[in-house]
């Protein structure tokens, strides 16, 4: 007869104390691989650190993102008053002029909570910063786990109404990418370098957007009968299809709006002048 202390008498909804806990195998050895594990979480946060950093400096910088006729995707759209006058650019100044920060700060806040509760970004720094695991077959080193059922974790559950605010985010990114096709007298029909930055980053912006799972779930989910449902199914492949690549689009995306955000950074503060194809 099992006793009050055999681990086969515990109760199944007794929750375990970890990877050492009395319903896991005893196993010494913290992990049995012998590859560099270690590798890939490190460069996941070195690269998320990285552009923590870059994104921080620039968002508060309020300063340097418009050079005619190209504007950060970090400052667009500018909902402030002390915002820098953009021709024919999103100048929505529904903060009035008691916002005296960075204008950069009032939108950030949607695209960053997208990627901040981003399903794939949430593996990427639980692993990377929190070690929460820090690889696979690898021994997180918390003795308690929680998931996210608690505050702030719980909070990861808002994802899709972030997915919500970053889709027009993106379409207003698209029109800004549109506005780049003039030169810096507003005429229409030029192209430039910072033309095609701007669509290598809107382009990537799109795919890591409707790449999301909650995008997936949105357009197929909840159909119990997908022949039933035609359109929505051939856009479930889609996504789908997109979906398979999120990881790296999550990636590229990322460094794609750092980079055009530097770009015309350079432009603004002077550093050369926009290579114009025609």
């Amino acid at each position: 007869m099992a006793t009050g202390t055999d681990p086969a008498a515990r109760s199944p909804r007794t929750p375990g104390t970890g990877v050492r806990g009395a319903s896991r195998a005893a196993i010494s050895a913290r992990h049995l691989r012998t590859d560099r594990w270690w590798l890939s979480p490190a460069l996941t946060a070195a690269g998320l650190f990285a552009f923590v950093v870059y994104s921080t400096w620039r968002a508060f910088a309020n300063g340097d993102y418009y050079a005619a006729p190209y504007v950060s995707p970090f400052y667009s759209p500018c909902l402030a008053e002390n915002c820098i006058p953009m021709k024919g650019g999103p100048n929505w100044e529904i903060f009035g002029s008691w916002w005296g920060l960075s204008p950069a700060l009032l939108i950030l806040i949607f695209p960053l909570g997208f990627r901040l509760t981003c399903y794939y970004y949430r593996k990427a720094y639980y692993r990377g910063f929190w070690a929460s695991p820090p690889a696979c077959a690898v021994a997180e080193p918390h003795k308690k786990y929680s998931g996210e059922t608690r505050f702030p974790l719980v909070l990861q559950n808002i994802h899709r109404y972030f997915f919500y605010a970053a889709v027009p985010v993106a379409g207003i990114l698209t029109y800004d990418t549109a506005l780049a096709f003039r030169d810096e007298n507003y005429e229409w029909g030029h192209m430039g370098l910072g033309t095609l930055v701007l669509l290598v980053n809107i382009a990537l912006i799109w795919a890591y957007t409707l790449s999301c799972h909650s995008c997936r779930h949105i357009v197929g989910g909840r159909l119990k009968h997908f022949s039933k449902h035609p359109v929505r199914y051939r856009l479930w492949g889609w996504v789908g299809r997109l979906n398979d690549r999120h990881m790296h689009l999550a990636w590229a995306s990322l460094i794609s709006v750092a980079a055009s955000d530097f770009y015309v950074y350079l432009l603004a503060s002077g550093a050369f002048e926009d290579p114009r194809f025609f």
